[in-house]
C-alpha cells in the first residue's frame, strides 16, 4: 500500500479506473479532466505503482504529394497507355508528360507489359500491347488517399510497388490504456481526504486560510520520469572535447574545403598516380566540376619532376610518366592532409602546430565500422629540432588526455611520411589501432621549401568516439535514436 497521499486529479482517474480500463479520451470525458491532467495524473500514479499504462504505436501510410498527384491524374503509365490506345504507336517525346515522368514511364510501360519499346531513326517508339488491366499499386494509391492505412491492412504486392517509387508517407500513431495495478485494485479511496491541497499559493499564506487546509503529504522516494532538454548531440560535444584539448596543447585550428584537385589531395603528398586509392572504387570523383586549371607551372614542374625521377631531393622517384590531367581531376577530399599541405604551402616558416577537424569522403563499404563519409582529426608540428619522439610523445599525451594511458605505437608505411607509425590504445583486453603518424618525406616538403620536419598524424573521430561514448556500431553516430540520446546526454 502506497504511504502517500492521493492529489485530486489522481483520485478522479482512481475513481474511473475502478470500473475498468480505460482510454485517454475515455477517462478525460468520466472524470471532467484534459486530456493533459488525465496524462499527468496517471503517470504519477504509474509511479506510485497504482496504475498501469499499455502503449501500442501503429504506423499509417498515405500518399506523399507526388502520390496525391497521381492519385488524382493517374500514373504515369496509366496515362500513357490510354494516350497509346487512342493515338496508336507514338515517340517517347510526344506522351502528354512532363520531362521527369518521361524518364520513369518507359520502364513502368514495359514492367506492366502496356507497350513494347522499338528503336528509330526519328528516336525511341513506344507500341501498345493492348493490355489497359488495372495493377495492384494504382487501386492501393487510390485507397490510401481517401483513409489512411497500416501495412496489415493493404495488398503486400500494390504496397511494395509503391514504396519502390517513394510514393507513399507514413505517421505513427500511440493508443494508451490505463489499467489498475494489483495493488491499485485493492487501494481503498474511502479512506482519502478528497478536500486534501495539493499546492501552497500566496494567497493562502496572506489571508492565512492555509491554517485550515489540509495538505498532501509526499515521498522523497517517489521516482520522476526525466524530463526532455535541448542539448549538444553526443558527437558533436565530443568533438568540441578534442578540439578544447588541442587548443590547450598549443594548436590553431585550420580548415579546408570539401572540394579538391587530385593534384592538392594526392599528388603533393607523393601519392603514385597508379596507387589504388586514386582508383574509381575508392576516391569520389566529381563530374562538375570535372577538372580544376592548376596555375602554378613552376610548382607543377616541381611535383612533376619529384614524380618521375626524384627532381632535386635524394629520391628515384616514381620511375613512371606523370600525367597533369590525372593531376587536375576534382574530386571529394579523401583525408584532411590536403588542407594541412596547403596551410604550410602558404606557411612554409617554423614554428607551426595547427590541427583541423572535417569530413572526408571514401568509397567504404557501410557496415558497423565503416562510414563513406567520416570525420578526420589531423595535426601537424614543424620545428626545428622536431623528431620521431616529440612525435610519440604528443601522439600519447593526446590519447591519456582523452582517458586512454595504455597506449602504444607499431611501425606502418603512408606514402607521403617516413618514418611512420600506427598508433594503438588498449581497450578493454583488446589493442585498437586508432590513427595514423609519421615525418612528411622530403619529397612532400622539397616544393614548398620547406627544410625544417614536419610531424604529422591524422585519425578517425568516429571510431575514437565509438570507444568513448561505448557503442559498437558506428552508425549509431547518425541515427536518430531518442533513447540513445538521452541517455548519453
Amino acid at each position: 500500500m502506497v504511504n502517500v497521499d492521493l492529489s485530486p486529479n489522481e483520485l478522479k482517474l482512481l475513481k474511473c479506473l475502478k470500473e475498468g480500463p480505460l482510454s485517454p479520451h475515455e477517462t478525460s470525458l468520466k472524470s471532467d479532466l484534459g486530456e493533459k491532467e488525465v496524462m499527468s495524473a496517471a503517470s504519477w500514479l504509474r509511479s506510485k505503482g497504482l496504475v498501469d499504462i499499455s502503449e501500442e504505436s501503429k504506423i499509417f501510410l498515405f500518399p506523399n504529394d507526388e502520390g496525391k498527384k497521381y492519385a488524382e491524374q493517374g500514373l504515369p503509365e496509366r496515362r500513357a497507355v490510354e494516350w497509346l490506345n487512342q493515338m496508336g504507336e507514338s515517340l517517347v517525346d510526344e506522351l502528354p508528360l512532363d520531362d521527369n515522368e518521361k524518364k520513369v514511364v518507359i520502364g513502368w510501360l514495359k514492367r506492366k507489359k502496356f507497350a513494347e519499346l522499338e528503336k528509330t531513326d526519328e528516336g525511341l517508339k513506344l507500341i501498345p500491347t493492348g493490355n489497359v488491366d488495372e495493377t495492384p499499386d494504382e487501386n492501393v494509391l487510390v485507397i490510401l488517399s481517401r483513409k489512411p492505412m497500416t501495412e496489415e491492412e493493404i495488398d503486400k504486392e500494390g504496397l511494395a510497388l509503391l514504396k519502390g517509387r517513394q510514393l507513399l508517407s507514413t505517421k505513427e500513431e500511440v493508443s494508451r490504456i490505463f489499467n489498475l495495478t494489483e495493488e491499485g485494485q485493492n487501494f481503498d479511496i474511502t479512506d482519502v481526504d478528497e478536500n486534501l491541497v495539493g499546492e501552497l499559493t500566496p494567497e493562502m499564506i496572506q489571508s492565512g486560510a492555509w491554517k485550515d487546509k489540509n495538505f498532501q503529504r509526499y515521498s522523497a522516494d517517489t521516482g520522476v520520469e526525466a524530463s526532455d532538454f535541448a542539448t549538444l548531440h553526443p558527437l558533436t560535444r565530443f568533438t568540441e572535447e578534442i578540439r578544447s584539448i588541442f587548443l590547450q596543447m598549443g594548436f590553431t585550428e585550420i580548415e579546408g574545403d570539401y572540394v579538391e584537385s587530385a593534384f592538392w589531395n594526392m599528388d603533393v603528398l607523393f601519392i603514385p598516380q597508379d596507387h589504388p586509392a586514386r582508383e574509381l572504387q575508392d576516391t569520389f570523383y566529381l563530374s562538375e566540376p570535372a577538372s580544376f586549371v592548376i596555375n602554378d607551372d613552376e610548382l607543377l614542374e616541381k611535383v612533376k619532376a619529384i614524380h618521375e625521377d626524384g627532381g632535386d631531393t635524394e629520391s628515384v622517384g616514381w620511375g613512371s610518366d606523370w600525367s597533369k590531367e590525372a593531376a587536375q581531376q576534382a574530386l571529394l577530399r579523401t583525408h584532411t592532409t590536403v588542407g594541412t599541405i596547403r596551410y604550410l604551402s602558404e606557411n612554409p616558416e617554423p614554428p607551426i602546430r595547427v590541427f583541423s577537424v572535417g569530413r572526408v569522403f571514401r568509397r567504404e563499404a557501410l557496415d558497423s565500422t565503416h562510414l563513406p563519409e567520416f570525420t578526420q582529426v589531423e595535426g601537424i608540428i614543424v620545428e626545428p629540432e622536431a623528431n620521431f619522439g616529440m612525435l610519440i610523445g604528443v601522439l600519447k599525451e593526446f590519447y591519456r588526455r582523452m582517458g586512454f594511458h595504455d597506449v602504444r605505437v607499431r611501425p606502418a608505411y603512408f606514402p607521403y611520411t617516413e618514418p611512420s607509425l600506427e598508433v594503438e590504445v588498449r581497450f578493454g583486453d583488446r589493442w585498437l589501432e586508432l590513427g595514423g603518424a609519421g615525418i612528411f618525406r622530403p619529397e612532400v616538403t622539397a616544393p614548398f621549401g620547406i627544410e625544417h620536419p614536419v610531424l604529422a598524424w591524422g585519425l578517425g573521430l568516429e571510431r575514437l568516439a565509438m570507444l568513448h561514448l561505448g557503442i559498437k556500431d558506428i552508425r549509431m553516430l547518425y541515427q536518430s535514436d531518442l533513447q540513445w540520446l538521452k541517455e548519453t546526454v
